[in-house]
């Protein structure tokens, strides 16, 4: 498996692979061809290091081919397993073990998966990339997502990412100790966004609707200006109700505004499936 956190140590490398543990974690394995249980835990510790991501590298001795090596460091039985630390061996285990006891030695001296997550989210939120950050976040274990750093940077990414309604779920629930000056600059931002969805130009519209509901062009162009502040399922909902009974309404206009939405929305929004469903199912 190509991977830049998987090694094959070898005379002219184990030096310089070993020093690297000054600065990450390194977990040796010492097998052989001839200990089929050595080599069968072998995908799953390169599986291991892929999904830590960089947390450690994990480093193949095949003692067979490297005799020297691992009299080097004692070996007294295959498989075994050594994790390196600043240079010194700290934990280590003989004999076959399991994909899971390995893990469980790991988390010992190693930041959990979530805590990795949460530094690589950091990174690309501190970059601006929030869109990136957001899935990461968002796959974390639910009792990590309830707490309020967290809560705080999945609220950035909501907002980046004109997500109105989930920042502001969020930032309703945020514990006093986090109310700091990220938590007011993303209220003040959440508030901005208020102001803008709620303008005069909509304001008015509404007010014309109200005077004229069978007035398709003003639905449409209230439709439209709901869309342009991300207020899409109200945008949808209002031209919905003209489509239901009229998929010509305004000369096709309004047909073309709906799927204009439903084509910016995306094919996995949820909120498009919902309307692209009930569309479907008066055209089929």
């Amino acid at each position: 498996m190509q991977s830049p956190f998987i090694v094959e140590l070898n005379e002219q490398n184990f030096r310089q692979v070993l020093e690297g543990s000054m600065q990450t974690p390194v977990l040796v394995h010492f097998w052989a061809p001839i200990s089929q249980e050595s080599a069968q835990v072998i995908p799953d510790l390169q599986m291991l290091a892929q999904q830590y991501n960089g947390a450690f590298t994990l480093a193949l001795l095949n003692c067979e081919q490297e005799q020297m090596i691992a009299s080097q460091f004692g070996v007294q039985a295959i498989p075994t397993i050594a994790l390196f630390i600043n240079g010194q061996a700290v934990d280590g285990m003989g004999g076959p073990q399991a994909i899971e006891t390995i893990k469980e030695m790991l988390t010992k001296h190693l930041p959990s998966q979530d805590e990795m997550i949460l530094k690589q989210a950091s990174e690309l939120i501190q970059s601006g990339e929030h869109a990136q950050a957001l899935p990461l976040l968002e796959g974390l274990d639910n009792t990590v997502k309830q707490k309020g750093d967290v809560k705080l940077a999945l609220a950035s990414c909501y907002l980046e990412t004109q997500k109105f309604d989930q920042a502001k779920a969020l930032l309703e629930h945020i514990p006093l100790e986090y109310q700091d000056n990220l938590y007011k600059g993303l209220i003040a931002k959440l508030e901005l966004h208020a102001q803008a969805a709620n303008s005069p130009e909509i304001q008015s519209l509404e007010a014309s609707l109200s005077q004229a509901p069978e007035d398709a062009d003003i639905a449409n162009k209230l439709a439209l200006a709901y869309h342009q502040v991300n207020r899409d399922e109200e945008a949808l909902e209002l031209l919905w109700s003209y489509l239901k009974t009229n998929l010509n309404a305004l000369d096709g206009e309004v047909k073309k505004s709906f799927m204009d939405i439903l084509a910016a929305l995306g094919q996995g929004n949820p909120i498009a499936g919902k309307y692209r469903r009930q569309l479907y199912s008066i055209l089929y």
